[in-house]
């Protein structure tokens, strides 16, 4: 059985439901606003203590820079630093200037040997102030000390409080007539100025950022560069001050925070750092303005009590007025809401309003109207839900179903994947962009000697990279990141890395990048290479100590085979002297191997000495060409020096002998490739390509550089397979020999080649000086 309630009970509990809705509202409104109102006069009192620290440390700056200006215009003053003048004089004028400002303490001139010669009242004239740090910062350069304690002047001048004399130094040199130093003037300003200021901040204020804050129980602190309290309240004088904006001001920063305080209690503290002021360049003072919480908040307490209470009014004067209104407007609503109740019940099939609509109006005809629309369209519509219902519980099923077999092919690939991973015989290790290690296999395991578990989600650079390559590694890693640097990506490198026992392993390293966009990973492979640096060691080893034994009775070969040659022993058969030419030639052309593998080795390991001095490179290439002038002439080739643009200007700092080595191996080359009757050019020039290089060009009229030969030119014992150049002779070592010294001196050497036509190879030197 359905109790259906009068008209009015319902109209009754739509009116109290609406009233108390309005007295929620209008109470939480008025909280609301009040809290809001309270923000912002909190932040307004914040802002008016960060205004007052700026006042302050903006008059500190102000006073310093005045007295430091002063003290500098009495440094150039000669009446004053004049040495033969009236010393009444010269005294009146220090005891004039201490007038002016009641607050210096001293101001005295000490000669070079730190002797005062002049002083206010004759106070220390006579002593000895050379090891004062402002004498000595004075003569440094440092024309301001920060606050201190009085020493010489301590038993000399009244202390009314008893409290320890404190100084400010500002001190300048002065120059006798010749412009040569000849001593210093120094003004020592009492720290009570600091105070004075202090107080004269204090007594006005705020003019802006919102009510001025109550001055009770206002302090005002200055803190030194050292966070120690110079000026403050007694528990603090002194003491090193640690919180939070004492962190801040440090750091240059202005503002203002809530913070509990070493004694317990919680205060609001606005801070400002002291700049300096013109020529005066400031002593890093903070300026901390600070005051109780009770005590500062007092005003926003008070507001917030005159909001609520006015709220609480506006509340009680609107549900009396929404209590009229609701029920006006309940009436239509309930007799719409029965009507609704028959159409679901089925007793009716439209939506209508009692008494014809009379007491109804327009939103609720047009809602009867909306709900008869929708119950003749909801019908209709039923049977098609009931059918896409159907459809979709079959998609659904079917989107599962294909779901299911990609996320098991996704699965499938990736065990795929880590299973030749963990097999690899390489090391593998996987990081992340900000070079986490998110995967470590079993190889990695084995030649590093941590398990998985214990690098995962850790740092590349505390387990694997030495300590002397962490920045460049770090710099590496914030280069790719910031400026997108990929050149080490998909290289083979060879690099130094260290395993648990802390032994370092060479190691080949391959760094690819992997993953979608949002999850890309680098993919490292690293493989073993100690044996083969060990093989290279022996090898290297091996050819210095066979390089060396040979060279001694090499060259007493070469020297007696080349007196033999000269005639020293006569006159020998044709047939003798052309063994003997015969046999001079190969000594020269072993004992050119030997020096040539000697050279090699010496580059390797680190051994070949430079010395780089500016150095113009014509007078280079001329010595070069001198060097070469005999084989070349017994070729039948011509030499030639061409200057090109600015070459009286193409200088570099280089090793003389050196860069000659270079381009006699680039002549030895081309007057090797050339034919008789051919033309050999050395080019020197200054260019402006890219940067400022020095360039010297070499230029032949041969066969060219093979297209096969061209990519290992520069290796060693590298040669053309060609007949013609087996028959050249040669080392195969000169090349890489030049290209070593040419990358020691910051250059780069390449070369230019044209099949029948010649081959031109260009060295670059950065640009220096004149020698």
């Amino acid at each position: 059985m359905i109790v259906r309630l009068p008209e009015r009970s319902i109209a009754t509990y739509l009116t109290l439901a609406f009233s108390g809705l309005t007295v929620v509202l209008t109470v939480a409104l008025a909280e609301a606003i009040g809290a809001a109102a309270g923000d912002e006069i909190k932040a307004g009192i914040g802002q008016g203590l960060t205004e007052l620290a700026l006042q302050t440390a903006d008059k500190l700056d102000r006073g310093m820079a005045e007295r430091y200006r002063e003290v500098r215009l009495m440094s150039r003053n000669q009446v004053l630093i004049a040495e033969d003048g009236p010393l009444d004089k010269r005294r009146a004028i220090l005891n004039d200037r201490q007038a002016t400002y009641h607050w210096y303490a001293w101001i005295g001139l000490a000669g070079l040997d730190g002797k005062v010669r002049l002083a206010t009242q004759g106070m220390l004239e006579g002593a000895d102030v050379s090891k004062r740090p402002w004498f000595r910062n004075a003569l440094a350069g440092t024309y301001v000390g920060d606050v201190h304690e009085a020493v010489l002047l301590a038993r000399l001048l009244p202390s009314p409080d008893n409290e320890p004399k404190r100084f400010v130094d500002i001190a300048f040199p002065y120059s006798d007539a010749d412009g040569k130093p000849a001593g210093v003037v120094g003004a020592h300003l009492s720290w009570q100025w600091a105070r004075e200021v202090q107080q004269s901040v204090m007594q006005f204020p705020q003019s802006a950022g919102g009510p001025a804050p109550g001055r009770r129980n206002m302090e005002a602190l200055i803190v030194g560069g050292d966070s120690v309290v110079l000026l403050g309240p007694t528990g603090l004088q002194g003491q090193k001050l640690d919180t939070a904006a004492a962190r801040a001001v440090l750091s240059g920063a202005t503002g203002h925070t809530l913070e509990t305080w070493p004694d317990g209690r919680q205060y609001l503290v606005g801070y400002a750092k002291t700049r300096g002021y013109n020529a005066y360049p400031g002593l890093g003072w903070s300026i901390m303005v600070r005051q109780s919480v009770d005590d500062a908040y007092a005003p926003v307490r008070t507001i917030q009590r005159r909001v609520l209470w006015t709220g609480a009014a506006l509340a009680a004067l609107f549900s009396v007025l929404g209590l009229l209104l609701a029920r006006r407007l309940a009436r239509p609503m309930a007799a719409l809401a029965a009507s609704a109740g028959r159409v679901g019940r089925g007793e009716a099939m439209a939506v209508e309003l009692g008494d014809g609509g009379r007491h109804g109006y327009a939103e609720v005809t047009q809602l009867a109207g909306a709900l008869n629309a929708l119950v003749s369209n909801l019908l209709g519509k039923t049977e098609e839900l009931n059918e896409l219902n159907r459809s979709l519980e079959q998609r659904v099923a079917q989107r599962t179903d294909d779901l299911e077999r990609a996320l098991a092919q996704v699965r499938a690939e990736q065990r795929r994947v880590q299973t030749i991973i963990d097999s690899a015989q390489d090391a593998f290790v996987g990081l992340d962009l900000q070079g986490r290690i998110t995967d470590w296999n079993g190889a990695a395991e084995h030649m590093f000697g941590w398990s998985h578990a214990e690098v995962a989600g850790k740092p590349l650079e505390d387990f694997l990279i030495p300590a002397r390559y962490r920045d460049h590694y770090v710099k590496a890693m914030r280069g790719f990141n910031e400026l997108g640097d990929a050149d080490l990506l998909n290289r083979r490198l060879e690099r130094i890395v260290v395993n648990r026992a802390g032994q370092e392993v060479p190691v080949e390293v391959t760094v690819g990048l992997a993953g979608s966009r949002d999850q890309y990973f680098f993919s490292a492979f690293l493989h073993d290479i100690s044996e083969r640096k060990k093989v290279e060691q022996m090898k290297n080893e091996f050819i210095s100590t066979v390089s060396h034994e040979l060279r001694t009775p090499m060259t007493s070969i070469r020297a007696s085979l080349s007196m033999l040659a000269s005639g020293v022993a006569g006159d020998l058969p044709d047939d003798t002297k052309q063994l003997i030419d015969i046999a001079h030639a190969s000594c020269e052309r072993l004992v050119r191997l030997v020096n040539d593998v000697l050279d090699i080795e010496k580059m390797e390991s680190g051994k070949m000495e430079f010395d780089f001095q500016p150095q113009a490179l014509l007078p280079l290439a001329r010595t070069a060409i001198d060097d070469v002038q005999g084989s070349a002439a017994h070729a039948g080739v011509t030499l030639a020096l061409e200057e090109g643009p600015d070459a009286a200007a193409a200088c570099a700092q280089v090793d003389h002998d050196r860069l000659i080595q270079v381009v006699v191996n680039l002549l030895s080359n081309a007057v090797k490739f050339s034919p008789p009757g051919g033309r050999v050019t050395v080019t020197v020039e200054r260019l402006a390509d890219g940067g400022d290089w020095a360039v010297i060009r070499v230029a032949d009229q041969g066969p060219g550089i093979p297209d096969a030969f061209r990519d290992r030119i520069f290796q060693k014992f590298a040669q053309a397979d060609s007949t013609d150049t087996r028959q050249k002779g040669g080392t195969g070592l000169g090349l890489s020999i030049c290209k070593s010294i040419v990358e020691r001196h910051g250059g780069a050497i390449a070369f230019t080649s044209e099949a029948g036509r010649g081959t031109e190879f260009t060295v670059r030197l950065k640009a220096a000086g004149p020698a």
